[in-house]
């Protein structure tokens, strides 16, 4: 029997986060361009309640011309989890990354992952080596020498930060 794919894992971990009696809300998708030629650019969403979270993917890439990507973005019914995918949906990238970052705010990250290739019709997810990027409480980002310039997909899933009262 073959292994699962890391997708189906992050959807496992997704419903395990969110637990059955917090659904999930209808997400958000927004299109944006990647657009080469070394600068870095950066595009942002914001999603809950007073836009309570926001999801920032910052990069730097060359090769090509623009690329069409997406980001979705959605929250657990009590606003205490929060989901944000940076992925283009042809598949791979044909653009090579100089760097990449994709963080949020108002929240703590509990999982993510970093593809160089995203799933497209028959094909499944790529992972990047774990060596290749890192993961913080608020951010995944490419590791400086380590990272092979491939990348398709970012999956994040955050909980929401405690404020003081």
């Amino acid at each position: 029997m073959a292994a699962p794919s890391e997708g189906w894992w992050a959807a496992l971990l997704l419903v395990v986060a969110l637990r059955p009696a917090e659904a999930v809300s209808e997400p958000m998708t927004v299109a944006f361009d990647v657009r080469p030629g070394g600068v870095v650019h950066s595009f942002s969403q914001n999603v809950g309640p007073g836009d309570k979270f926001t999801c920032m993917f910052t990069y730097a890439s060359q090769g090509g011309t623009n690329e069409q990507w997406q980001m979705s973005l959605g929250t657990s019914e009590d606003h205490q989890h929060f989901t944000c995918t940076i992925w283009r949906p042809q598949g791979k990238s044909y653009l090579y990354f100089t760097q990449f970052q994709a963080e949020v705010r108002g929240a703590e990250i509990e999982y993510a992952m970093a593809y160089s290739k995203a799933a497209f019709e028959r094909e499944s997810d790529v992972p990047l080596k774990t060596e290749e990027f890192e993961v913080t409480k608020t951010a995944v980002s490419h590791r400086p020498g380590a990272f092979k310039a491939e990348l398709s997909k970012l999956v994040i899933v955050a909980k929401a930060a405690h404020s003081e009262l």
